[in-house]
């Protein structure tokens, strides 16, 4: 799906110009509703995937992306430094499904500015975007409490660390049987950059073998 303009006029005011990145044209649909109805905001575009979004960011420089950390089996995640260097005065608001904290403080300390999942009420939704949108930073309470109770990571396995949530992603594309070269496609990262989590992964688990990832893999669920 090409990069869809939609600009709304007549009000004269300062507003929060905001793009949609979800590859779900449910998802936008919604969010299109809700946003058109408050003034506050003015949708100038929506978009479906990764090079959809930077052209969205690029173009439009928008106060608002409100992004999904999943764009068309792509992770958005390892993009959040280049879309914020497309537009250094665009805040990332974060809207997905991934209730896990260190997805959060992952795509915090990546420079996004708010975290909020999908099953939050539409109320919740617009105050978040705009906080988010006067450069204040907006969590999810109940996300945000686990954030201030658990560890800087996910757990290992009791080895020698813990993983990123950029690792534990590796790790379940590489326990289901993709290459490096197709995760690093997923991943929307170089080759060496998978090369360099493999290893850190191995490291940390103390995976010596392909059975040793598949097995951390369904311990945290990763496989069914």
């Amino acid at each position: 799906m090409d990069d869809v303009d939609r600009v709304t006029g007549g009000n004269p005011s300062p507003r929060l110009s905001v793009v949609l990145a979800d590859d779900h044209l449910v998802v936008r649909a919604g969010m299109r509703l809700l946003l058109a109805q408050d003034p506050a905001f003015e949708i100038v575009a929506e978009s479906a995937t990764l090079p959809e979004t930077f052209a969205a960011v690029a173009r439009h420089h928008p106060s608002v992306l409100v992004l999904d950390l999943t764009l068309a089996r792509q992770s958005s995640l390892g993009s959040i430094p280049d879309l914020l260097a497309a537009s250094p005065r665009t805040r990332i608001l974060v809207l997905t499904m991934q209730e896990d904290p260190a997805f959060a403080r992952e795509a915090l300390r990546a420079g996004a500015t708010g975290y909020l999942l999908k099953e939050a009420a539409a109320e919740e939704l617009l105050g978040a975007a705009r906080q988010v949108g006067a450069g204040d930073t907006y969590v999810q309470p109940s996300l945000g409490a686990r954030l201030a109770v658990t560890g800087p990571d996910l757990p290992g396995t009791g080895h020698d660390g813990a993983l990123t949530a950029r690792e534990v992603e590796v790790l379940s594309l590489l326990a289901q049987g993709h290459t490096n070269q197709e995760i690093a496609w997923h991943e929307h990262v170089s080759v060496r950059t998978v090369e360099t989590h493999r290893a850190r992964i191995r490291e940390k688990l103390g995976a010596e073998t392909k059975a040793d990832l598949v097995t951390a893999a369904r311990e945290r669920g990763l496989l069914a």
